[in-house]
C-alpha cells in the first residue's frame, strides 16, 4: 500500500471513529442493586413497523398556506415483542411533543417492548415538526381523538386472526404516555371530561402542561397517573404545572427530576444535547418563534370552563427564564425517566399482583433512594399529599 494511501486510510478510520463517537451517547447506568436489575434489556426481542391510519371521519383544520383536508392521516411506527409466547401484552399509545415527530419516544419503546408492551407513536398531522402550513398548537384538542382512533384500528387488527398483530394487545390493559404537548394529549385523552377515552387504563405524562386543570379535571376517572418532570424545566415551568399535581390528582405520582430540562426527555436531545450546558436555551429559542409567529406567545390555550375543571392557566408562560443553569445530562436524564414509565405501567398492568406491588414499591421507594437525583411524591390511596 502506497503511504498517501496509509495515511487517507488512517484518516477515515479517525473521521469514523469521530463520527461514531459524536453519534452514540454514553449509556449512564442506575445506581443501586434493584434499578440495575430493572434495567437490564427485556428478553423479548423487538420488531419496528412503519404504521399509517386514516381517519376519514374527522378533518384536518386548514392552516396557514395549508388549505385543510376532509381526514386526518397519522403515520409512525408500532414496535411489538418479536416472542409471541407471552402474549397478550399491555399497550402504550406515545404522544409526541410540539414541534417534534413519533420517533421522539423511540428510546422509551425500545426499553418497554422487550420487556413485554405493544407500543405505537404517531405524527400528528399539525402539531408535528413538519406540519403542512407549520406547527400549530391549537390543534392539540383533536389529538385526543386520533389517540382513540389509532387503539381502534390496532384492536381491529389484535381481533384479525390474519394480521401479524392477533392476539398480541390485552383490550383490558391499555395505558398512554406522551412528552410535553404529548403529556397534555396524554392527560386529555384520560381524564378530559368531554374528551377522554374509557379504555385507558393508566397514563403517564411526561412534562407535561397542566397548570389549566384544577382538581375537578381529573374527577371523571381514578386511574393511576403519574407525571415524570424535571425541576429546572424552562419550557413547562415546574412550579405550576408538576408541582400540584399530587395535591390535585388522586391515585396519582409525580416523579421529580433534579436539575433535568424539558428538551433532555426528547430522545434526540442524548445525541444533539449531550454538550450543551442547558438544553431548553435552543429549546426556548424554537419554541417562541414558532409561537410568535403564529400569535400564540400569550394566549392561553384552554378557556376557563368550570364543568370541565379547567381553570385560567395565565401563570404558566413558557421561557420566562432570564439564565439557563447547567442541566442533568439528556442520557441519564432518559434512563431514569426509561425506569420510571417502566415501574409505573408495571405497577398497574403486571398479571401477578405480586409483581404489581414490588414494582410500585420500586417506583414511591427504591428508585428514589438508589438514584439521588429522584424525588417522588405519592398522593390518593397510595399515601397522603
Amino acid at each position: 500500500m502506497r503511504p498517501w494511501m496509509k495515511v487517507m486510510l488512517v484518516v477515515l478510520v479517525v473521521l469514523a471513529g469521530a463520527a461514531w463517537y459524536v453519534m452514540t451517547p454514553p449509556s449512564p447506568a442506575p445506581s443501586g442493586e434493584n434499578s440495575t436489575a430493572l434495567y437490564r434489556d427485556g428478553k423479548l426481542g423487538i420488531k419496528e413497523r412503519e404504521f399509517e391510519v386514516v381517519d376519514r371521519s374527522r378533518p384536518t383544520a386548514r392552516n396557514g398556506d395549508f388549505p385543510g383536508s376532509p381526514e386526518r392521516k397519522l403515520a409512525g411506527s408500532l414496535w411489538y415483542p418479536a416472542d409471541r409466547g407471552e402474549a397478550p401484552y399491555p399497550l402504550l399509545v406515545y404522544s409526541h411533543g410540539f414541534m417534534s415527530q413519533h420517533s421522539e419516544g423511540a428510546y422509551l419503546a425500545e426499553f418497554m417492548v422487550p420487556k413485554g408492551y405493544v407500543m405505537v407513536s404517531v405524527d400528528y398531522p399539525l402539531t408535528n415538526f413538519s406540519a403542512p402550513g407549520g406547527p400549530n398548537l391549537r390543534d392539540v384538542t383533536n389529538q385526543p381523538g386520533d389517540v382513540a382512533f389509532v387503539i381502534d384500528r390496532l384492536l381491529a387488527r389484535n381481533a384479525d386472526a390474519g394480521d401479524e398483530l392477533a392476539g398480541m394487545i390485552d383490550p383490558g390493559r391499555i395505558g398512554v404516555t406522551g412528552l410535553s404537548l404529548g403529556g397534555l394529549t396524554t392527560i386529555l385523552v384520560a381524564f378530559h371530561g368531554d374528551l377522554r377515552d374509557p379504555r385507558i387504563k393508566a397514563a403517564a405524562a411526561i412534562a407535561g402542561p397542566s397548570a389549566a386543570f384544577g382538581p375537578g379535571f381529573y374527577r371523571t376517572t381514578n386511574i393511576p397517573f403519574m407525571m415524570v418532570a424535571g425541576d429546572a424545566d424552562a419550557i413547562v415551568p415546574y412550579a405550576a404545572n408538576a408541582a400540584p399535581i399530587p395535591g390535585k390528582v388522586d391515585n396519582s405520582v409525580l416523579v421529580t427530576l433534579a436539575d433535568a430540562s424539558h428538551t433532555g426527555f426528547a430522545g434526540i436531545a442524548a445525541v444533539l444535547f449531550r454538550w450543551v450546558n442547558n438544553p431548553d436555551e435552543l429549546g426556548c429559542e424554537g419554541l417562541m418563534s414558532n409561537l410568535r409567529q403564529g400569535g400564540e406567545a400569550r394566549e392561553p390555550l384552554f378557556a376557563a370552563n368550570e364543568r370541565l375543571g379547567i381553570v385560567d392557566d395565565s401563570r404558566s408562560a413558557p421561557c420566562q427564564a432570564e439564565t439557563f443553569p447547567r442541566a442533568m445530562r439528556p442520557a441519564r436524564q432518559q434512563m431514569l425517566t426509561r425506569l420510571a414509565i417502566y415501574s409505573f405501567f408495571e405497577s398497574v398492568f403486571a398479571r401477578d399482583a405480586a409483581v404489581r406491588a414490588l414494582m410500585h414499591d420500586y417506583l414511591v421507594s427504591s428508585l428514589p433512594a438508589e438514584n439521588p437525583a429522584v424525588g417522588i411524591r405519592v398522593s390518593g390511596p397510595a399515601g397522603a399529599e
